[in-house]
């Protein structure tokens, strides 16, 4: 199958330092590359990858100074899709809503994987004017305040199996991601401080976070048992989580899939975890961690680290959070797109809405 991968540019694939997005599209490129597809990829020219590159600036437009409008290289790279779409069976685009105006009209098949929140209410009108556009949302609860859009399945995101092996843990708790209120640091401090237990935050601050940085989250940082990292790369990862007890993800907000705690799971370290989104989707509680609603919960799942099975953990990553499932999940849905056969079609309220195709719910065995 030819099919192109369309990702942003403000990271490269895979990105040299935090970057959710673009390190799923690579995990996703590089193995359909192994599954013996004609792959091509759009990303920034600093990327890495066993596909066609085609680079489409020339390097993260995060870490390019001269970058002062994202948006300009991104409709650029809408464009530079169009003139090549006829190389293609298809076309899977992860750049949220950019390229719906021109794609609409193309006679390419193609589809949207949606990786941030939904429930904004100005996405609401844009998504019923598009609500022929065929969509992939990376879990189920991201979904929810677009109910109605024209989903064709659900697809969890994977990792390589051996990109973060199963370690032994350690003797502190960890916080990996952006520095934001909705990420719940200032929650993962108190928690680490009541439970007598170091914690490392190996976390990024964007621009527009620095202010809650310095007016919340500084000031919580002189306690002995708070040690700060800042913003890691991902070789760093396998020892900064698998040498951790467990992975604080204390978050208040709806989460559309959290890429840390399957890294963390990957590595057998437990995750710790609030109710909010995918939560409930990636960890099987007592398995994957343990999900909690308060600070004093999560203390004392703080206290059963030293009976939990951590082979047991990596299990459950490498049943239901492979590169391989993410990618075969795809391959399903892209062969229905391509083949628009009259039984992979129903109609929805007027709107011909593909049959989905879902990935598997984990398993916990």
């Amino acid at each position: 199958m030819r099919i192109a991968q369309v990702a942003p540019l403000y990271e490269s694939v895979p990105p040299r330092l935090y970057g959710g997005t673009e390190r799923v599209v690579s995990w996703l490129t590089e193995k359909l590359v192994a599954l013996g597809h004609e792959v091509t990829l759009f990303a920034s020219g600093d990327s890495v990858t066993r596909a066609q590159l085609v680079p489409v600036c020339k390097k993260a437009l995060r870490l390019d100074p001269e970058c002062i409008d994202p948006l300009a290289h991104h409709i650029l790279m809408v464009e530079r899709v169009l003139s090549q779409a006829e190389e293609f069976d298809l076309i899977h685009f992860h750049i949220d809503y950019v390229h719906f105006p021109l794609f609409r009209r193309a006679a390419v098949p193609f589809l949207t994987t949606l990786h941030g929140r939904l429930d904004i209410p100005d996405l609401v009108p844009l998504y019923k004017e598009f609500r022929d556009m065929p969509l992939v949302s990376i879990s189920h609860a991201q979904r929810k305040p677009l109910s109605w859009a024209n989903w064709v399945g659900t697809v969890h995101h994977g990792l390589p199996a051996d990109a973060l092996p199963l370690q032994e843990g350690g003797d502190y708790l960890a916080f990996l991601g952006r520095v934001s209120p909705e990420k719940g640091l200032d929650q993962a401090i108190q928690i680490a401080v009541r439970s007598g237990m170091k914690l490392k935050i190996a976390a990024k601050v964007d621009r527009a976070d620095r202010e809650y940085f310095e007016q919340e989250i500084e000031p919580l940082l002189d306690h002995p048992l708070v040690e700060f990292i800042g913003e890691i790369g991902n070789s760093d990862k396998p020892d900064f989580l698998g040498n951790s007890a467990a992975l604080l993800f204390p978050i208040n907000w709806p989460e559309p899939f959290g890429l840390v705690m399957i890294e963390s799971m990957a590595c057998g370290t437990p995750v710790i975890a609030y109710p909010f989104g995918s939560v409930p989707e990636i960890v099987a509680e007592g398995i994957g961690g343990f999900i909690v609603s308060t600070v004093d919960e999560a203390v004392e799942a703080v206290r059963k680290l030293k009976t939990f099975d951590r082979r047991e953990c990596r299990r459950h990553f490498e049943v239901n959070f492979s590169d391989e499932r993410m990618a075969r999940a795809y391959l399903q849905i892209y062969e229905k797109l391509i083949r628009r056969t009259p039984s992979s079609v129903a109609l929805d309220e007027g709107v011909l809405k593909w049959i989905e195709v879902e990935s598997p719910s984990p398993s916990t065995t």
